[in-house]
Order: structure tokens, then sequence, then C-alpha cells
């Protein structure tokens, strides 16, 4: 429990409730377990990272925070955190974290050179950064600062580090990443990018400053526009105007992530107004004011704009987990065989696990069917060929030439090992849980349940046969037996073979434990 006190100042009116303190209570919890994920941050290396992941995202139709939404398996908060830490190297993170805080935090978990820091009302990005810019402390080195969202869930290390290499690059005090829009114009919910055109409107060349970028507008401010006025704009004395119709139109679009210089980012952070339809603080408004002060301000192009798209609704969700699938598609579809490109999970982390089998010329024959689930810690071998609907999670070791038929269940809890010997066949419906090992050449076929615990693990021999209804619970089974329609509960079994039978193996048959209770069950 917490031993929390509070000075309460009553009003004449004695309107301070219950509620506000319960909501300062769990405001206080959330500062202390934020601060008990956050660590020391070292600005020493030049470089920032900053996720907006404060937002809930009311469009997705949630209880879940919008930033806990998975895109192939992992939260898209945590996919833009490993971006960033491919794509910046050495750098310092900072996650803004609002709607949900404490599961987001959670999700993450504590990290070195990672700071959690909490806005407690959503008003806008630019209030998030400004948040994020508080919590860092003064350094004479004038370091680099990266703002990315946390919803952007396709987002690469790849893609990071191109940025921060454009924005190094390009000697620009703000660069901001833009994506081509490839959709119906009408259905583009970003903020588009403004550029000095052509043509000015009294006619004359824009010369040098054409393709200059001047601001950022955004969607919603876009649609608040009358038709029969143009918008006018003035970049550098120089003025433009724009129709509703041609700011619709405009394909180039804002990602929402930025690169700034950190001087020059905290003296014009606060110069930010609310002055929009929806009257936020927009982290966009400071390429305008950046202009307006002789900055230099300028875009870089993302290689494939899929990897920079957010998501707001659920449906946009499901296209991006479309893409993420096909990325892993076109990574293996010459490595191993995936009978259903359209249908399959393989975990990120058993992607580079088959790949580097690939490398060391392990992977052949390794067979993929529909509807299959791979979480990343499952480890496959030459020959394995998975049936429909298997879905396999926790640790798994499959050996080589093992045959898995449809709809198998293999689930371990986190320090249990499911081990599967090679040449071992697992048949239909099967489920296999817990801490399991089975040897090579051994058929279990269907209808069949193995269950190991910490305390009493499954050990099964090698040509072990186990047939029939049959419920397997902590025991050990030496090669060679032949189990059919048993319940085995803590059992050790041994291998034994009958002289009258030829040298057969004895069978083991219709074993069941003693009821428990059984006091209190009767005939009728």
């Amino acid at each position: 429990m917490l031993n929390l006190q509070f000075q309460v100042n009553l009003e004449a009116d004695n309107s301070y409730s219950i509620t506000d303190t319960r909501e300062l209570l769990g405001k206080e919890e959330t500062l202390l377990l934020l601060e008990e994920l956050s660590s020391p941050l070292n600005l020493s290396n030049g470089t920032v990272g900053i996720i907006l992941a404060a937002g809930h995202g009311k469009r997705i139709k949630s209880e879940k925070s919008k930033m806990l939404h998975e895109i192939w398996g992992v939260p898209t908060v945590l996919r833009v955190r490993q971006a960033l830490e491919q794509g910046l190297g050495k750098s310092s993170q900072l996650i803004v974290v609002g709607v949900k805080a404490e599961e987001v935090a959670r999700s993450v978990g504590k990290k070195e050179n990672l700071k959690f820091v909490f806005q407690e009302e959503q008003i806008g990005t630019g209030d998030a950064v400004c948040i994020a810019m508080n919590n860092l402390e003064e350094s004479e080195v004038d370091y680099d600062v990266f703002i990315v969202p946390g919803d952007m869930g396709l987002i690469d290390g790849d893609t990071i580090s191109g940025f921060k290499d454009s924005f190094k690059n390009s000697n620009a005090d703000m660069t901001v990443l833009t994506g081509q829009y490839a959709g119906n114009p009408e259905n583009n919910q970003y903020g588009r990018i403004i550029r000095v055109p052509k043509k000015l409107s009294d006619g004359s060349s824009a010369g040098s400053l054409e393709g200059e970028i001047v601001e950022i507008i955004e969607h919603k401010d876009i649609l608040a526009m009358s038709f029969d006025e143009p918008f006018e704009l003035n970049h550098k004395d120089k003025k433009f105007h724009l129709t509703k119709e041609e700011l619709i139109n405009i394909s180039e679009f804002n990602t929402g992530v930025f690169g700034f210089k950190a001087k020059v980012l905290n003296r014009y952070l606060r110069k930010i107004t609310t002055d929009n339809v929806q009257g936020e603080l927009y982290v966009t408004d400071l390429i305008k004011i950046f202009n307006e002060n002789k900055l230099i301000v300028r875009a870089a192009n993302a290689t494939d704009s899929k990897l920079v798209e957010g998501f707001n609704v659920k449906s946009t969700l499901r296209e991006m987990e479309a893409i993420a699938r096909e990325r892993v598609y076109e990574k293996l579809k010459d490595v191993i065989t995936i009978k259903d490109r359209k249908d399959f999970f393989i975990a990120d982390e058993v992607v580079e696990h088959i790949l580097d089998l690939d490398s060391s010329g392990n992977s052949g024959d390794l067979l993929i069917h529909k509807g299959v689930y791979l979480g990343p810690d499952v480890h496959l071998s030459a020959g394995v060929e998975i049936c429909d609907n298997c879905h396999l999670t926790g640790e798994v070791h499959l050996g080589r030439n093992v045959h898995i038929s449809e709809r198998v269940v293999m689930s371990s809890y986190p320090g249990q090992v499911i081990k599967i010997g090679d040449g071992t066949t697992v048949l239909n419906g099967n489920e296999l849980k817990g801490r399991i090992s089975i040897g090579t050449d051994c058929l279990i076929e269907s209808r069949v349940y193995i269950t190991g615990s910490d305390e009493y693990p499954i050990n099964i021999g090698n040509e072990v046969h186990l047939r029939g209804v049959s419920y397997i619970f902590g025991s050990v089974i030496e090669s060679g037996v032949k189990i059919t329609h048993s319940v085995i509960k803590r059992k050790h079994v041994k291998y034994i073979s009958s002289k009258e039978q030829d040298g057969e193996v004895v069978k083991l048959r219709y074993i069941i434990p003693k009821p428990e209770g059984e006091d209190a069950v009767k005939d009728l």
C-alpha cells in the first residue's frame, strides 16, 4: 500500500469529492510506476528519440490503448521503440504516455537509457513534445531530437536510419519525413505538405523558392475551409493561393516523424498556439514558425510510404497487418514453403531463426500450412512440416523431420520447454502443454493430451507409440512403450517385452488413477 498524504484546501461549498481523491491517488500511483520503469538518460551520445504514445485513439473503438494494438504480434509502441533503437544507434529515448499510461509503460518495460513521461491531458503533439523536452536536462551539446508517433507499427530501423542521415546531411534546423498517399484523396486523413508552387498569385515564377516547404495543414482544417475562397499563403514575402480542392488532392502527407536541433526546438516550441479546428497544440505548426524566423526546414520522402502510416480505425489496422504478413512472406518465400501466403503467422524472431538456418544450409524442406501460428520462441529444423491451424507458443523445439498434423496445440509457460525429437509425428488435434521432452521416431496419434509441470515434467523416450483417447500427466515413459486409451498420472512406465508374445512389447491399456472425492459419488 502507498502511504500518501494530501493537504486538501476545502472550499466553502465542500466541493472536494471522493472522486477527486481517487484521481489524485491514481495519478500518484501512475507517476510512481513510470519512475520505477524509467532509467537515467545519457545525452552525451548526441541523439534523443521521443515516442508520442499518450493518445487513446477513440476511432479505433476499443477499451485497449491504441498503442497496445498489435502489428504482427507486437504492440505498435514497442515496434516503434525497437525501430528507434535500431535506426538511431546509441541514443536516449523518452516515451510520452497518457491514456492507459501504466499498461503502455509495462508493455515496453524497463530499458537502459529510456524514460517515461506523463501527459495528463491530451491537448496535442506540441504539448507532448514540450513535456518530453522539459524532462531533459540542459546540455552543452546541441543534440538531435527525433520524434515518432507511437502508432506507426510498420516503421523499421532502416527507415529511421535513412531519415536520421537525411537530417544530418541537410544541415536543417528541422526536417519532416513525408510519404505519398496512393489511394483516393478523399480518404486521405493525413496532414498535407504545402510547398511553394511554380507560379505565385501574381503569375510570376517562384524561382528558387519553388518546392520549399511552407507549412502542414491538417485534414480537419482543410475540411473546415470554404470551396469558394482560395487559401492564401505567404512564404518569404511571396504570396500564392490554393483552393480547397487542390489542398485535398495533395498526395504528399505528414508522417508525424520529425528531426530537430534541440536548442532551436526549445527556443520556439512554446510559440505554438491552438489556432486550429481542434483547439490543440500541433508540433507541425513549427514549420511555419521556423520559416517566419528564417530557419531551415526540409523534407525527406520515405522510400516506402506504407511503412510510415499510422492507424485510427480497425480497417487500417487490418491493412497494416496484411502488409506485415506480406513482408514476412517475401523474406521466406524462397527459403521455406508457405502454403497460404494470406493465412499464417510466424513471429519476427522465428523468421530470423529460419533465415539463420538457411544461411547455414539447414532449412531444407520446411513446410508451413494454412492458418499456422508460430510464436517468438519456436525453434524449427530441416524437414519439419506443420499442418493446418496448428498453434505453437512458448519455447518449443522441433527436431529434424518432425511432422505436426492439423489443429495441434503446443504451449509452455516461461521457463518451460517442449522438445520433440527427430522423426516424431504428432497427429490431429493433440494438445501438449508445459515441460515436455519427447524422443525420436515417436508416434502420437489423435486425441492424446500431454501435460508436464515444473514439478512433474513429461519425459518420453524414443519410438514410443501413444494412441486412443489418452491423457498423460507428469510421467516418465521409457523407449519402445506402446500406450492406448489410458490416463497416466505421475507414473514411471517401463519397457517390458513378453516372451509369450514372441518378444512383442507389452502394451499398456486402461490405466486410470484412483479417483479423488470418491465418497461424494453414488450410483443412481
